[in-house]
């Protein structure tokens, strides 16, 4: 049995293929198009997804979309008949669904009455769910989407069981635990698409001096859920105000807060304005609210399943500093966030709920790893360097054996070099775990600044990730669970913050990825011969990109290598040097005023 997920006409798109119960491939658009949460039709996912398989449209026996009109209809009518400008947008989505059998078939160029799988669909926040627990490795788990919007509704719970999942409740729009996050983004002057990260990373420098007046903003209701105080939002004049092109740019947001929250908080930053103390407080206590609401939904979850494991899923599952206070904050025991918890992951949600929700398939897959979008073959390295000419440049290429491929790679990491690692299958969902990765030494203090100098290009405030030989785990991190997704930040213990300073965020925490040597055999080997080298078992690793979306194919590597101050690109087996004159030492601080100064 052949299923086909499509995540589309909503940001993030993505597509997933499941093959008798396993997972195939699965990957975002954004990957192929470039540009960053892209929407509209995963067209490229698609295509991709069926190669993987080495199948056709033709024997695909089924297509699920994340999206069920019906879901919620009489508030969505309730709601249109009060807002005109949303029941247009959503009467524009929902004419396109109604056809995606022939814009598939458009996509694929074939003849629509080639496609003979059957379309099924399924409602946003029970995909997330699905997404989260029927890839986990637990056989019974309380379970919790919470996101911004989806299907009229920005929370659903209830509980997994072998095959299946039965849902206890939801909180619906306009009250959005998301919303409230993102609307306090734009607050604080951070406008684009996917900005809540930045956010996250500024409130550790900040206290959560303003809780009382944050608490009118949300709080917590009587059962499971929350209300938001709806006169600081506008959302609910006008919905979520959400635009997005299927080739052009990102998809943008409209101004989610009212001028009420300038009243209770004092104006709102302009992008351009200089960060005060006042802001990294307002952030803080976004924060630190948003986590007392959280939390009293899982406490109230736990009292109501008995469960002691909890799989999450949604784009609030991708606050990492939350995730990692689960353990002491509530009873739960062991936490699942899968690698793609946002948008994107809806696809393999949707492709998992038809085969155990609906079709009762039995449960034989884990996702153990994240790697499951392209791979390429040693002709497609040769020929993304030939393409650019590196040799007749002058660019040093080598082609190595394993052993003197990782010895040399860490030997040049423990010398302050910044290496591009592009490996094996690219990861599923935003975080680079160490096939798409720039990677380079913990120790350093400096490094930070210098790669956001030389490479990143981005906000001081915001922190780099560990990733950790799972073994090691303990030695330096006060860590109750296991993190291979990079979804948990926990404490370094403090005897080793001055060992791993460059990865290690203010607050003193870090948002670890353990790696596991059956998992990424590579990746685990290469931090092992960091760690025989320097005694440490830790990378600094950060993403593939430069202000895009994470690398894909071996040409955009090179590319970002060619343009950017890395010291050298590790393609596949072929180390990559570029010419004299080389770049000033990697110990060499940031000029003043260049992005990543200080």
């Amino acid at each position: 049995m052949k299923i086909l997920a499509i995540n589309a006409y909503h940001p993030n798109a993505s597509a997933a293929l499941v093959q008798d119960g396993r997972l195939v491939a699965a990957v975002e658009e954004e990957r192929f198009s470039r540009v960053k949460y892209a929407a509209g039709f995963p067209t490229q996912a698609i295509r991709y997804c069926l190669g993987e398989a080495s199948t056709s449209i033709e024997h695909v026996d089924y297509v699920i979309v994340p999206r069920h009109p019906l879901a919620r209809l009489g508030k969505k009518l309730w709601f249109a008949a009060r807002t005109p400008s949303f029941a247009l947008d959503r009467a524009h989505v929902a004419a396109r669904f109604a056809s995606i059998r022939y814009q598939l078939a458009e996509a694929l160029s074939v003849a629509p009455q080639r496609i003979r799988a059957k379309f099924h669909k399924v409602e946003h926040h029970k995909a997330h769910l699905a997404s989260a627990f029927f890839v986990s490795p637990f056989d019974q788990a309380a379970v919790l989407s919470v996101d911004g919007l989806g299907d009229f509704a920005s929370a659903m719970w209830g509980v997994g069981r072998g095959p299946a999942m039965e849902v206890q409740g939801d909180v619906a729009f306009p009250h959005s635990l998301g919303i409230f996050y993102t609307a306090l983004t734009q607050y604080l002057g951070f406008w684009k698409f996917g900005d809540e990260y930045k956010v996250m990373g500024l409130g550790a420098y900040g206290e959560p001096a303003v809780l009382d007046e944050m608490r009118r903003v949300i709080q917590s209701s009587e059962g499971i859920g929350f209300r938001l105080g709806l006169s600081y939002f506008q959302h609910v004049r006008r919905g979520a105000a959400i635009s997005w092109s299927s080739t052009g740019a990102a998809p943008t947001l409209g101004q989610l807060y009212s001028e009420k929250m300038e009243e209770l908080l004092g104006p709102g930053r302009r992008t351009k304005d200089p960060i005060e103390r006042r802001h990294q407080d307002i952030a803080a206590t976004q924060q630190a609210v948003l986590e007392e609401v959280f939390f009293d939904m899982l406490n109230k979850l736990q009292r109501r399943t008995g469960m002691k494991a909890l799989c999450l899923a949604g784009g609030v599952a991708f606050n990492c500093v939350a995730n990692g206070k689960i353990f002491r904050q509530t009873p739960f025991e062991q936490v699942w966030v899968q690698p793609a918890a946002g948008d994107a992951g809806l696809a393999v949600g949707a492709a998992f709920y038809l085969y155990h929700q609906m079709f009762g398939g039995p449960r034989e897959f884990v996702m153990e790893h994240a790697n499951w979008g392209p791979g390429f073959l040693d002709a497609h390295l040769r020929l993304a360097m030939e393409e650019e000419g590196l040799a007749d440049k002058g660019y040093r290429i080598r082609k190595l054996e394993e052993p003197e491929l990782l010895s040399e790679t860490a030997a040049r990491l423990a010398d302050g070099e910044i290496v591009g690692w592009f490996q094996g299958r690219m990861e599923w969902g935003p975080r680079a775990l160490g096939n798409r990765s720039i990677l380079a030494d913990p120790r350093r203090a400096e490094m930070k600044d210098i790669l956001n100098q030389r490479v990143k290009h981005r906000e001081p405030f915001r922190p780099f990730a560990p990733s950790i030989l799972e073994e090691a785990v303990s030695e330096y991190f006060d860590a109750p669970s296991l993190s291979p997704f990079m979804q948990m930040a926990f404490p370094v213990r403090p005897e080793k913050r001055k060992e791993i300073p460059a990865p290690t965020h203010v607050d003193g925490t870090g948002r670890l990825q353990t790696v596991k040597r059956e998992a990424n055999p590579r990746y685990w080997a290469l931090i092992d011969a960091f760690r025989q080298r320097t005694g440490v078992p830790v990378l600094l690793n950060t993403s593939f990109n430069d202000n895009e979306p994470i690398v894909c194919v071996p040409r955009e590597a090179v590319s970002c290598f060619l343009r950017t101050r890395m010291d050298a690109l590790v393609l596949g087996d072929y180390v990559i040097d570029k010419p004299a004159p080389v770049f000033a030492s990697a110990a060499e601080p940031p000029a003043p005023g260049q992005p990543g100064s200080a």
